[in-house]
């Protein structure tokens, strides 16, 4: 358990605490340590006495030294235990927090959305002090639009669910092998349900195990070589077809099953044109009826005398005949993430154990970018925070010659247009991000006035997450993208890909506009803890499919050609 995961505990105990109706002394006391735990720059490896630090006693250092040991709480074991564990989807609905979520409960009998949604239209949750018509009123339109699900899923949040699916298909000895399919393996950014390719020579245990799957709520179909299930979400359950083959037949199957539609099209041409025909168990001959298959999909395509096509690519179908036997795509050669945070903001780990993370990656540098102090709430960096953290990772360069790491900010573009830090200081920072975390309702001019003061800063070197969008959450905010690319490749000032699966921004559209106009980019992961350093695989396959040339990617440059790049002058850099 790292120190973000524990302070999220922490705050989970003061909001049991409120659903019971404790002492506001006793909620006070978790939430406190919370924030003593995320203003500390050390890691929670190198926290040996938490009650040190100011705001944290006795009860809640025992809690915090429990879970660093075990990672598990006591504590919180037993208030989940106390309480209907329905009771914390209701806090996810705007306007109730634990304390009003404890008084439906106990005044009310309420612990569910649909015992919310009846009392609403019943009218008896207004009787309540502190509550009225419409704050009813909007109870019950958030509870509606919360359970209608949308005919597609953000990729966020599905693959919690294809992960807990995976870590289970891999403990099945019957298993010979299995592989996403569909949507999900092009890694397009909404998913309508999952798809998996099963290869087994016991087809009949392996679907009564599917049919055992854990968090399973409905079997929609259980057929020898079909099984269709519902798997439980947050908050949406996800309908998941497993295809169970023989091994032989894997490959063309999960060709098959990946799509895109186009492409599975172009290749059906392909297979005509040869005398051949493609189905899910193989290409047959039509000559003679012989079905073959294949090892991998490489063979496969190369059957068709074209290159490999990653997943992600896969599209429209003219991909194939762009890449015959010879021109194959050539993966990105990934050599930093230049957008990270630490414990120093609202990181889970030190800058030291992100950056021994990285270089398991193969990583060769990365920019530690920590929140500058206009954004409080993630512990943002003053000034002489700034200047100890730079020095401490100018410290740590001097030690390390295999490995570098650049000395960086996110900072916050401020409502009123200018920037978190002044020029002197920014002058002195190897990377710097500019963001907007802020009045997000702003009118186009103003956010465009934001955006414009610092992408023409000559200190600022990269916007992060350009468009502030979540997917399936919030569209983002007003903002004229053609303008920011087209200042981009003015300014030479770099737009992120942010890799996060809940962002994805840039979106697809404007990657591959951005790729037209020749503007720099990044693909970053934003990471606020190790494991999440991953999710630029998310970012490299938006890539693909918009066929960013790598070396617009400034994340594949090496240590020198970025030094250098950010040596110059800024109106000066350019790609080509």
């Amino acid at each position: 358990m790292d120190k973000k995961q524990v302070i999220q505990t922490l705050e989970e105990i003061a909001r049991y605490l409120e659903i019971k109706g404790e002492n506001t002394f006793k909620i006070s006391a978790y939430r406190k340590a919370a924030q003593a735990l995320e203003k500390d720059e050390r890691s929670l490896q190198e926290i040996d006495r938490p009650q040190q630090l100011a705001g944290i006693g006795k009860a809640t250092s025992e809690v915090i030294l429990e879970l660093k040991e075990t990672g598990q709480s006591t504590v919180l074991s037993e208030l989940q235990e106390s309480l209907p564990a329905s009771l914390m989807e209701l806090i996810q609905i705007p306007g109730l927090g634990g304390k009003k979520v404890g008084r439906l409960y106990r005044e009310l009998g309420i612990e569910s959305k649909e015992g919310l949604l009846e009392a609403a239209k019943l009218n008896t949750i207004q009787a309540l002090e502190g509550f009225g018509a419409k704050s009813e009123e909007k109870m019950i339109q958030a509870i509606e639009s919360w359970s209608e699900r949308p005919d597609r899923l953000p990729l966020a949040t599905v693959l919690p669910i294809a992960k807990k699916v995976e870590s289970q298909l891999n403990e099945w000895a019957e298993v010979i092998r299995f592989s996403r399919a569909g949507s999900l393996r092009r890694l397009n950014e909404t998913v309508k349900d999952l798809d998996y390719i099963i290869a087994t020579d016991q087809p009949a245990v392996v679907k009564q195990r599917l049919l055992d799957l854990q968090d399973r709520t409905d079997i929609i179909s259980k057929g020898d070589t079909k099984v269709s299930l519902n798997i439980k979400g947050n908050p949406h359950s996800v309908s998941v077809d497993f295809r169970i083959v023989a091994d032989e037949a894997f490959a063309t199957a999960l060709h098959h099953f990946t799509g895109s539609k186009d492409h599975n099209v172009r290749m059906r041409q392909l297979a005509k044109q040869q005398g051949e025909k493609i189905n899910e168990y193989g290409v047959e001959v039509l000559e003679t009826g012989e079905i073959l298959t294949f090892p991998n999909e490489t063979d496969f395509f190369h059957h068709f005398h074209t290159a490999f096509i990653p997943p992600e690519a896969r599209e429209d179908g003219t991909e194939i005949d762009a890449h015959p036997i010879g021109q194959q795509f050539v993966p990105y050669k990934v050599m930093s993430d230049l957008h990270m945070h630490t414990t120093w903001s609202d990181g889970a780990q030190s800058f030291e154990e992100m950056a021994e993370a990285a270089k398991e990656k193969g990583y060769h540098h990365i920019a530690i970018t920590d929140h500058s102090h206009y954004l409080k709430v993630a512990n943002g960096l003053t000034v002489e925070r700034l200047k100890a953290q730079h020095q401490a990772i100018r410290d740590w360069n001097e030690r390390h010659t295999d490995f570098s790491i650049f000395t960086g900010i996110e900072m916050d573009i401020l409502p009123n247009g200018s920037l978190d830090y002044e020029d002197d200081v920014l002058a002195s920072i190897d990377f710097v991000i500019a963001s907007i975390h802020s009045s997000f309702s702003q009118s186009k001019a103003d956010m465009m006035k934001r955006m414009k003061q610092a992408m023409f800063n000559p200190h600022v070197d990269m916007i992060a997450h350009p468009t502030g969008r979540l997917i399936g959450k919030r569209a983002g905010y007003q903002v004229d993208v053609e303008q920011l690319i087209q200042w981009s490749k003015e300014t030479g000032t770099v737009l992120e890909l942010n890799a996060n699966p809940n962002r994805l921004d840039l979106e697809l559209m404007w990657l591959k506009r951005a790729v037209e106009v020749g503007a720099p980019l990044a693909i970053n992961s934003d990471a606020h803890r190790i494991d999440m350093l991953e999710d630029v695989v998310y970012g490299y396959g938006q890539a693909t499919k918009a066929k960013v040339p790598h070396d617009t990617i400034i994340n594949t440059w090496s240590t020198e050609k970025l030094t250098a790049w950010l040596n110059t002058n800024k109106q000066d850099r350019r790609l080509y």
